[in-house]
């Protein structure tokens, strides 16, 4: 099993890399079906998070949306430069 990083937290993703390329475009079309009663929105960031294992544009964009959301929480909180 492979692991994924996000917010200092591990998460474990399937092992091949076929099946985790699958699952993450699985997830993201769920996702833009959020509003059917079963499937969600949140099954996008999910599927982003998990193509970024093997992508690197998608991993690329979601290290650029983790440095803006940490950069959001230090000026919000205060603890900013």
């Amino acid at each position: 099993m492979s692991f994924v990083r996000v917010n200092g937290r591990k998460f474990q993703v399937p092992g091949s890399a076929p099946i985790r390329v699958v699952v993450g475009f699985l997830l993201l079309v769920g996702g833009v079906l959020g509003f059917l009663p079963v499937l969600g929105f949140w099954m996008i960031p999910l599927g982003i998070i998990i193509l970024s294992v093997d992508l690197h544009s998608v991993r690329r964009l979601r290290r650029r949306f983790e440095v803006r959301w940490g950069r959001w929480r230090q000026r919000r909180s205060g603890d900013g430069v």
